[in-house]
């Protein structure tokens, strides 16, 4: 069965909408080699299509080895600063072989052409050092509207 994102008629689904479209940095936590949380804020697009989420990767970023060990991760967005709106996806990842390159994938580079430009230089630089495609694929989602 596909995931599918919580019914945008309750406040919570219209909440978790909202980030998952317009949130530019959602954390991403793995697992390392001795079973220690490893927290990273990411950028990412949310594939309505697919139910997943997409991320690229420095090529030895070592969340890749923590993925290909224990796929189960998690992710969330912060809590404006206040503890409140947490929304958490728990679920897995799994390196991805098929995807374009950032710099050419329309949809990720339409949201962050700015950053990749300003932090990278152009979108063609940022896509040559993070070139490893992840695709994390949520199981449940949790938190708080407000």
């Amino acid at each position: 069965m596909t995931f599918q994102l919580p019914d945008d008629s309750t406040p919570f689904g219209q909440s978790v909408r909202r980030r998952v479209h317009e949130e530019y940095l959602i954390w991403l936590t793995t697992v390392d080699t001795r079973g220690m949380p490893q927290p990273a804020p990411i950028w990412f697009w949310w594939d309505e299509a697919a139910s997943n989420f997409l991320v690229y990767n420095l090529a030895h970023a070592r969340r890749l080895d923590f993925v290909r060990r224990n796929s189960q991760v998690a992710l969330h967005f912060d809590g404006y600063g206040t503890g409140s709106g947490i929304i958490v996806f728990t679920g897995h990842a799994q390196v991805s072989t098929f995807e374009s390159p950032a710099d050419q994938h329309p949809h990720y580079l339409a949201k962050y052409r700015h950053w990749m430009t300003s932090k990278f230089g152009s979108p063609e630089q940022f896509a040559a050092e993070y070139s490893v495609a992840l695709r994390i694929s949520p199981i449940k989602v949790r938190g708080s509207s407000s």
